[in-house]
């Protein structure tokens, strides 16, 4: 049984990536004001890489426990394809999105690095952990990131699924001038 080469078979199907919010998209941070939420810190890379998912013709979204606008902001700024915020059971949304898009488990990656994702991570297709996850988490998870949380590790994962599917060299090359529609399509 080759690791990898399961890895790699598992994120060729995938059609939408799923994303908590802290401590994957941000470093788990929440700055806290009298008025309530003040920041979040977000990692341009990850922005970048999920920019390259759509152009890709990935659809992502986010399933987080909490509300935020700021993290509204953001999802609307990066075009994700959904958004579910306030989410005490996350199992709810993930049925919710599948249902949505018609999607199986097996075309969905799910990343996360806290004990409420674990039921999803579980369940996706592809269930990947950031790098400083909760043991539980990267025990679970089929990928776990070396980087950790809003410092790339959204955009590693990115990276494997979009090199897994022969999209990451037509995506570069659309960068540095050759036709991106013309390389995908082969």
């Amino acid at each position: 049984m080759n690791i990898e080469a399961d890895l790699q078979q598992a994120a060729k199907k995938i059609k939408m990536v799923v994303f908590d919010v802290d401590g994957v998209l941000t470093d788990g941070h929440i700055y806290m004001g009298n008025d309530g939420e003040l920041l979040k810190a977000f990692s341009a890379r990850d922005g970048m890489g999920i920019t390259l998912l759509h152009k890709a013709g990935i659809n992502t979204a986010i399933i987080t426990g909490r509300r935020s606008e700021i993290v509204a902001n953001r999802a609307g700024e990066l075009k994700l394809t959904a958004l579910w915020q306030g989410c005490s059971d996350k199992r709810q949304a993930y049925t919710e999105l599948k249902e949505r898009f018609s999607l199986g488990d097996e075309e969905v990656a799910y990343v996360g690095d806290d004990l409420n994702d674990l039921p999803l991570i579980i369940q996706a297709g592809l269930g990947c952990a950031v790098g400083d996850a909760v043991p539980e988490v990267k025990e679970a998870a089929s990928f776990v990131a070396k980087n950790n949380g809003g410092n790339g590790a959204v955009r590693e994962i990115i990276e494997f699924i979009l090199k897994a599917q022969g999209k990451w060299q037509p995506l570069i090359n659309g960068f540095v001038g050759k036709t991106m529609v013309d390389d995908l399509a082969q």
